[in-house]
């Protein structure tokens, strides 16, 4: 027999399932919807908080996959999260851009990991995240740790660029949290323009950066396509001929404090 649910039938089941508590008291039923929100709640809360995480949490993508062995995860789709009642749901871009709006409607608060595109932006994430959790002292301290690695870490030689490159051919400009996270090493960028761009290959072909800073390329994931400016023997060229330091994916593919990793493995490079 085919089975048909009408969206306001299933939009009835999912408010009788869901078990939303107000918005200041302390959340005990947690859900994360995607790997990015799974970081701060793996991070900030005690385990037993967490009802479940997203399916990508154990990934090697996942900077916080150890903490998330053995927690129940559940898919971003509506009535797969409201049937096990949760009373927060959080997010970065799980669900869907009318995710948070449903989910609000059902009566489940939402939390929405603010965007960072600078180091200050990041501090920020993290102190709006432990706030809602009720765990602003655990986000000081995530802060505060953040802080001291910085401040430790020795000002680079700013004549020095660095060439920030994927697997699928792309690099990072000004206005990026990239391009921060390069200064913040003590480099300068060697891509000039400003967002995410291609490779520039032609520019390659008769200037190199003094250091390619290669991020991903230890994932099994975000292979090359045909068309990557990754496939050009120029780009090739960079990664076999330029100092490389090798960038975990988990570091940099989310906006948060791990991003100090890569931080600091770029700054051994600026000094040496």
């Amino acid at each position: 027999m085919k089975r048909v649910t009408s969206s306001a039938a299933l939009f009835a089941l999912c408010v009788s399932c869901a078990a939303a508590g107000p918005l200041n008291s302390s959340p005990n039923r947690v859900v994360s919807l995607d790997f990015c929100a799974d970081q701060f709640v793996l991070k900030l809360l005690d385990r037993v908080q967490i009802l479940a995480v997203s399916p990508d949490a154990e990934k090697d993508f996942s900077y916080m996959r150890r903490e998330a062995a053995g927690v129940p995860s559940v898919r971003p789709i509506a009535e797969d999260v409201l049937v096990i009642g949760p009373d927060l749901i959080v997010r970065s871009y799980g669900g869907g851009p009318h995710a948070a709006a449903f989910f609000e409607r059902a009566g489940v608060p939402v939390l929405q990991v603010p965007f960072a595109n600078d180091l200050q932006g990041i501090r920020n994430a993290i102190n709006t995240v432990a706030a809602r959790l009720d765990k602003t002292a655990e986000g000081n301290a995530v802060v505060e740790e953040m802080n001291r690695r910085l401040a430790a870490i020795q000002q680079g030689n700013e004549n020095k660029n660095v060439l920030y490159m994927t697997p699928t051919g792309v690099t990072s400009g000004p206005d990026t949290l990239v391009h921060e996270m390069l200064l913040a090493a003590g480099l300068t960028n060697f891509q000039k323009s400003t967002g995410w761009r291609s490779l520039p290959l032609e520019r390659l072909a008769y200037e190199q950066p003094d250091v390619v800073a290669a991020a991903f390329f230890d994932l099994k994931t975000n292979h090359p396509s045909v068309w990557s400016a990754m496939r050009h023997p120029v780009a090739q060229r960079q990664l076999s001929e330029r100092p490389t330091v090798l960038l975990q994916g988990a570091w940099t593919a989310c906006g948060a404090w791990f991003l100090m990793d890569a931080i600091e493995a770029l700054s051994k490079a600026a000094n040496q």
